[in-house]
């Protein structure tokens, strides 16, 4: 057990694997961060990152450009979170309603335009492959960070982007602001209503460029609901991370390791069954809404503001 248990936790296969999973939740992450101190929280995030996969793949598959995909994927994101701003946002509906029936939606549309544009056929897709940087690959642990694709390196500076426009620009002051009280807000003159739409339109754009992860780093092909509930995890993600970028980042790796546990130990069979294996990333997200709550949270987090 103990030579199983080694093999299973003291590997580099394993800490680079935790990496690659983690990333996209780590982008979608940041998004999400945007989202919820502007005071939007956005359970569509499952959605957009479906849509995010979904056009990765079309625009990749159209133009054998995976860049071009990359485009398709934000563009994709975009458009699902301008339906989540316009209803949450602009007409006031309940945001957690909005995101669920976004969830659904999201899942029936990619289905259907799946089998009309690939037929029952995995289509083969112009992915983005490894890119190992020269002398940084051969640190000890930490060079697997530095082995991964371009889209990763993108998100790894993403995170100093995003704390220092969140903590140091007049606008992260105002989406701040918006987050913990939009009233007194408002009354010093910022729009409330513009604020949370850029920010809900942001996390979009981050969640089409997380999707696109799974279809064209990860897979390079797209499956019928590959997300497969890393949405939510996204949500505990920026929950314990206090919805700091740089906490989230790290909280996000932490949850790549449990997916990369979980497969490794299939791999190995350590003896368990393997749909607990699977589940373990699932219960422990559980297990972080439990311990962690709502604390440290926007204030207004979840309310909508209506003008009078």
């Amino acid at each position: 057990m103990l030579e199983i248990l080694s093999r299973l936790l003291l590997s580099i296969d394993l800490f680079a694997t935790g990496i690659r999973l983690g990333t996209p939740l780590m982008c979608a992450g940041v998004g999400e961060i945007a989202s919820e101190r502007a005071g939007v929280v956005n359970v569509g995030l499952e959605g957009m990152m479906l849509c995010g996969a979904f056009g990765g793949a079309l625009g990749a598959y159209a133009t054998g450009n995976p860049w071009l995909g990359l485009l398709a994927a934000v563009a994709a994101g975009l458009l699902a979170a301008a339906l989540q701003a316009f209803f949450s946002v602009l007409l006031a509906v309940d945001q957690v309603i909005v995101g669920i029936g976004l969830n659904a939606g999201s899942l029936g549309v990619t289905t259907y335009a799946a089998r009309v544009v690939f037929g029952m056929e995995k289509p083969q897709l112009a992915g983005f492959a490894p890119i190992q940087l020269p002398g940084l690959t051969d640190l000890p642990i930490v060079g697997s960070l530095f082995a991964q694709s371009v889209p990763a390196y993108l998100v790894y500076l993403l995170v100093p982007v995003a704390t220092f426009i969140l903590l140091r620009t007049r606008w992260g002051l105002a989406l701040r602001a918006v987050g913990e009280h939009p009233e007194a807000a408002a009354s010093a003159g910022i729009s409330v209503a513009r604020t949370r739409c850029a920010a809900v339109l942001l996390c979009g754009a981050l969640a089409g460029l997380a999707g696109s992860f799974f279809s064209l780093v990860q897979l390079n092909t797209f499956v019928e609901a590959m997300i497969g509930g890393r949405g939510f995890i996204v949500l505990a993600v920026v929950i314990v991370g206090r919805w700091s970028p740089w906490r989230a980042a790290l909280a996000a790796l932490l949850f790549g390791a449990l997916d990369a546990v979980a497969l490794r130990a299939q791999a190995l069979s350590v003896g368990l069954p393997y749909q607990l294996l699977l589940a373990l990333p699932y219960l422990t997200t559980l297990a972080a809404y439990w311990l962690s709550g709502r604390a440290g949270a926007p204030a207004a987090l979840g309310r909508a503001f209506v003008r009078d």
